[in-house]
């Protein structure tokens, strides 16, 4: 499993990437991010949900009221045309510390 002070960095990208597919809710958005990491990432709605208020402050995610079909009512949450732009380079520069660290730690034969 990932250690938290790396997850803590990788939790914007993460979550952009989801929204990227379409608007979610916390508790789906957690659910998607775990599943599609095969379980490396984990996210519980108490750690969420700060990220997703500071997002959406910073324009990036625009979060809603809505009402499910059994009248729950839960924020659903998009990304912004602001959140779209920013998401390519987030990925950029995650790609490019990956390779870098790949390159850096990639086992040499002797």
């Amino acid at each position: 499993m990932i250690g938290p002070g790396i997850k803590r960095g990788t939790a914007e990208l993460a979550v952009l990437s989801v929204l990227g597919d379409g608007p979610l809710h916390g508790y789906e958005m957690a659910r998607r991010i775990e599943e599609q990491t095969h379980g490396s990432l984990r996210f519980t709605l108490a750690s969420l949900y700060p990220l997703l208020y500071k997002l959406e402050k910073r324009g990036w995610l625009r979060g809603a009221w809505e009402t499910s079909d059994t009248g729950r009512r839960r924020r659903c949450y998009r990304l912004t045309s602001e959140g779209k732009k920013k998401l390519v380079p987030i990925r950029r520069e995650w790609d490019e510390l990956f390779r870098a660290l790949h390159r850096l730690t990639k086992e040499r034969h002797a």
